[in-house]
């Protein structure tokens, strides 16, 4: 790894194999973020009900549950680009035939297949992140792609809801942007080789051995614990909260949620720092901690501005806690089993995003609106304790990694 006199944030930020990964990251993006502000046109065009306009995300992000550890495994044993370079090939063709799809069954095939593209980027660009960099420099490496997937997360929903105003089929033309990124992927990229050398029976039993460790499983629940707040509480039920308890219009929804984009965006691009002074596993029990507070806070405030406040800090929560999460993935695991491991990490995101929504609405159900953001507020402390708990002993052993 190449050394110089610029402090670690410097020699992170300026490393060329980095920006081609956060080329992959933004790809990531594409496949939810530009899409969603087209679908009241495709409502209206293609003539179909309001509830089944959301099955073409899950159609998209089903694949991933499924597909990721097997193209973890293949990453590992045949290296990272013969995954990502298909993959992103399928993503652009499939997400581009989108264009030309003029019924919704056809949009829904079109879709799962894009999906299916689309299942290793937001694992396999961490886990060429931990290839890269180690110790510090990862944590920041991690970081700004963070920053990158948070700025990106916003800039490429701007520029759907613009293509949308144009034509619902002209977001679907984004996904091109794929072929040059797995050009640079295939022959500008240069990481380490990391092709398994020992026999698929000797890496299964690394695998398991590595997977079976008290710290993982401590990770993956917490991940698992994050997006079900993240997706059932936060993304679900605080904006019917403000909408409905303080009669806000769409706009003003839309500017207090930035917060936490702006809020997540922000403490990414600093973790690197931060990391210097707390270790990645104390950084986690930060983050949880930040987000009970945010949680807990909203159901007491009355002013509708205020709720800025528990925005920007669930958002500072979350760049916070994702860039350690995988600092320490990466630390945890060898180069040999590594992608496999970083996709149980995309297995289990995806899993708290689609059972969050159902809890919160569970909870809603018997709690009314208060227990949501209550209920959730003490799993997120839970969550801090178990996470403090389970990595015991484990201060600093990263870092050196």
């Amino acid at each position: 790894m190449r050394r110089s006199q610029r402090g670690i944030a410097g020699r992170v930020s300026l490393d060329r194999n980095l920006h081609i990964v956060f080329s992959v990251t933004l790809m990531a993006v594409v496949g939810i973020f530009s899409v969603a502000p087209a679908f009241p046109k495709m409502v209206v065009e293609l003539g179909i009900s309001p509830s089944r306009i959301g099955l073409l995300i899950s159609v998209f992000t089903v694949p991933g549950i499924f597909l990721m550890p097997i193209l973890g495994t293949l990453a590992d044993l045949f290296g990272r680009k013969a995954v990502l370079v298909p993959c992103l090939l399928l993503f652009a063709v499939a997400g581009t035939a989108c264009f030309y799809a003029r019924d919704f069954q056809s949009l829904l095939v079109l879709r799962f297949f894009q999906g299916v593209g689309a299942a290793p980027l937001s694992s396999l660009n961490i886990t060429v992140i931990t290839d890269l960099f180690s110790g510090r420099e990862r944590t920041a490496a991690v970081g700004y792609n963070q920053s990158v997937f948070s700025f990106g997360a916003a800039g490429m929903t701007a520029l759907g809801g613009v293509l949308a105003s144009v034509g619902w089929a002209y977001p679907f033309l984004l996904p091109l942007a794929a072929l040059p990124v797995g050009y640079l992927v295939m022959f500008v990229l240069k990481s380490p080789n990391t092709k398994g050398g020992s026999t698929l029976r000797g890496y299964f039993r690394d695998v398991f051995f590595t997977l079976k460790s008290r710290e993982l499983i401590g990770i993956y629940f917490a991940t698992v614990s994050t997006f079900i707040f993240v997706a059932g509480a936060y993304l679900n039920f605080f904006p019917l909260l403000i909408g409905i308890r303080q009669g806000a219009e769409p706009i003003a929804i839309g500017v207090i949620m930035s917060a936490m984009t702006l809020g997540s965006a922000a403490s990414s691009a600093w973790i690197g720092k931060i990391a210097g002074i707390l270790s990645e596993r104390n950084l986690m029990v930060l983050a949880f901690i930040l987000y009970a507070l945010a949680l807990g806070i909203i159901p007491f405030i009355d002013q509708i501005w205020l709720f800025l406040l528990p925005s920007a800090v669930f958002g500072i929560a979350q760049g916070v806690n994702l860039p350690a999460i995988q600092a320490l993935l990466g630390g945890l695991s060898k180069v040999e089993n590594r992608a496999i491991v970083m996709s149980f990490y995309g297995t289990s995101l995806r899993l708290g995003q689609t059972v969050g929504p159902l809890i919160a609405g569970a909870l809603f159900t018997l709690y009314g609106m208060n227990g949501v953001f209550l209920i959730s507020a003490c799993l997120a402390g839970f969550t801090s304790m178990l996470v403090g708990w389970m990595m015991r002993g484990f201060h600093g052993r990263c870092a050196k990694m």
